[in-house]
């Protein structure tokens, strides 16, 4: 298993599944592949997030940092962003925002903090 070579965009199913559909993004796998290796079909929390990679021999820094702008982010990231609604998960790959609410961006979704994890190649 591994990354993905270029993601192909995922809407969340449900709007509790927003962290699924950015594995499944990022893992080239169904959401419902990685429902079954999160082990939730409900919000997923950090550490449902980081087994995953794991389970999937993906390597990722283990230290969340801030992103103020696009410029602070690596190659690829794991984004947990604070939204008007509640907090999201979301990837950036290479420049571009696949996000499973709001669709492909060229910037950040609506957020007001936002943190990462580098995804390592």
């Amino acid at each position: 298993m591994g990354l993905t070579k270029k993601p192909v965009h995922i809407f969340e199913p449900d709007p509790l599944q927003c962290g699924q559909a950015v594995l499944a993004m990022l893992l080239d796998k169904s959401v419902d592949e990685i429902i079954l290796l999160c082990g939730t079909e409900r919000e997923t929390t950090l550490n449902d997030m980081k087994r995953v990679l794991k389970e999937c021999s993906v390597e990722f820094e283990q230290t969340r940092k801030q992103a103020f702008s696009k410029e602070d982010l690596p190659k690829v990231a794991l984004l947990s962003l604070e939204t008007p609604k509640c907090w999201h998960w979301s990837l950036y790959f290479e420049g571009v925002f696949f996000d499973p609410e709001y669709g492909i961006l060229a910037d950040f979704p609506p957020s007001n903090r936002r943190y990462f994890w580098e995804i390592k190649e």
